[in-house]
């Protein structure tokens, strides 16, 4: 574990109080076994959907567990099975070793021999959890599978290419601040052609655009955040594309307000909505 992993800020926001069936399991995969926390709803079937869920924390935060709350919300809320991924991070593992564990665990998921409908399968997360669900996306549209009925892209990065302070609002960010994002990229990315990769970047320049035929996507951009104008024109070509399905954008937030629950309200809102998303996307005819 990295040094930055052990100050990785606990998510503010719990839901413990909701029921679980919630143990670990290893995953095969190319770059070697990771380790996969499985969120089983009471009741859970061989025919209930499951949902791939990809932590943040900037491909260098090690730090599953943030994103309890959210994976607690999503089973009980979507009635699925999620998959909390604890992929290997930069700068040990570069790109590509995150993205490829993420992509092997998804295919494992949609195996038939699970013990969930590995058919109905979506997959999603924050910041660079956001960024590692779009590459699956692309790789899962390329590479024939495995089939995502919905990707969920929450405040994710986008574009590595641009400097942070080239970003609107980059050179006054706060979360994170401008001098960590560098790490963030230097150490996931450090080759300046790797950055520009669609797999990377893909908001940026000519990478978004031939988006047809991915999963449908709902992205989520927070008003203040640093990152917004990279996921808002990468939700505008995803609807030029015909496979978005909606863009919500948080007012009066920052990158990362639903760990910090700085908003409870907003927050609250906001699960609701990507809750909806994935049950009306895994459990439609």
């Amino acid at each position: 574990m990295s040094s930055l992993s052990r100050h990785a800020p606990a998510s503010k926001r719990t839901f413990s109080d909701l029921p679980a069936d919630v143990h670990d399991v290893t995953v095969p995969t190319r770059h070697g076994p990771v380790r996969v926390t499985v969120y089983r709803p009471s009741g859970a079937t061989a025919s209930t959907p499951v949902h791939v869920n990809v932590h943040g924390g900037g491909f260098v935060i090690r730090h599953p567990r943030q994103d309890d709350a959210w994976c607690r919300y999503l089973m009980t809320h979507a009635d699925v099975v999620v998959l909390n991924v604890d992929y290997d991070t930069a700068p040990q593992y570069p790109f590509p070793v995150s993205l490829e564990q993420v992509h092997d665990v998804a295919a494992w998921a949609a195996d038939p021999a699970r013990e969930w409908d590995g058919s109905r399968l979506s997959i999603g997360g924050q910041s660079a959890g956001g960024s590692l669900s779009a590459a699956v996306a692309r790789m899962s549209r390329d590479e024939g599978g495995p089939a995502l009925a919905l990707q969920v892209l929450h405040y994710p990065v986008l574009d590595m290419v641009t400097p942070m302070g080239r970003k609107p609002g980059g050179e006054h960010s706060k979360v994170p601040p401008p001098w960590m994002n560098r790490v963030f990229g230097l150490s996931y990315a450090p080759d300046a052609a790797t950055r520009k990769n669609p797999l990377v970047s893909p908001a940026w320049g000519p990478n978004s655009e031939n988006l047809g035929g991915l999963a449908p996507a709902v992205v989520v951009t927070a008003e203040f955040d640093a990152l917004r104008d990279e996921a808002v024109r990468y939700a505008r070509a995803l609807e030029g594309a015909g496979v978005l399905r909606e863009h919500h954008d948080v007012p009066g937030v920052d990158h990362g307000y639903d760990i910090m629950d700085r908003s409870p309200d907003v927050t609250a809102h906001v699960y609701s909505l990507l809750a909806g998303h994935v049950r009306q996307a895994l459990h439609q005819p």
